[in-house]
């Protein structure tokens, strides 16, 4: 006799004709057989669409970090299925946890080893600004070492958070101009944390 599972006690029959929800696509002119759309709209939808995140998990919001990437969360529906433990091939950082300020010049060659355009997320209350360790040891914040695009704040954040941070992620990533890495603001960013 087979164990009743109760996900097929009582069948929902599922309307996904109206629960379907379609990326919307850029800006442009369209007509019957042709679309033209601006080339930043297009590489910005490409982008947000396809980030691969390189966690750099030091203690307990790695734990939740791996819950966001499990399967009841699953980051992999918002276009990030492949982590990359290799920073050369990643263009997301993700930095969960406690940073000790030894820990600092590490953060950063890291973020150095990536390759343009590269995203940085400061993930819990430690990456962000310390936490609980107001110490002599411990880095107050990352973004001390490597500019942060988005901060996740909690301690440990929940999953929900991180998939929020990850989403505010994809908006920067998608309206982001092309020639924004090679603008003057950029540059003086970088040069003001000793990155040429």
């Amino acid at each position: 006799m087979a164990r009743p599972v109760r996900f097929n006690i009582h069948p929902i029959q599922a309307d996904a004709k109206d629960n379907i929800s379609l990326v919307d696509m850029p800006e442009g002119y369209g007509g019957d057989g042709f679309f033209t759309a601006k080339l930043s709209d297009v590489v910005g939808l490409a982008r947000k669409n396809s980030i691969w995140p390189m966690p750099f998990a030091t203690s307990c919001c790695g734990i939740e970090f791996m819950a966001t990437m499990a399967s009841h969360y699953d980051l992999a529906r918002f276009g990030a299925e492949r982590l990359g433990f290799s920073p050369r091939q990643c263009d997301l950082l993700m930095v969960m946890g406690t940073i000790a300020k030894k820990m600092g010049p590490v953060v950063k060659q890291v973020y150095l080893q990536m390759a343009e355009p590269r995203w940085v997320m400061a993930v819990g209350a430690c990456a962000s600004s310390g936490g609980i360790f107001d110490t002599y040891s411990v880095l107050q914040g990352i973004d001390q070492v490597v500019p942060v695009d988005v901060y996740v704040p909690g301690c440990p954040p929940r999953p929900e958070a991180i998939l929020d941070g990850f989403m505010r992620i994809q908006d920067l990533v998608g309206q982001e101009s092309i020639r924004r890495r090679t603008s003057p603001q950029y540059k003086a960013l970088l040069e003001s944390y000793g990155i040429q």
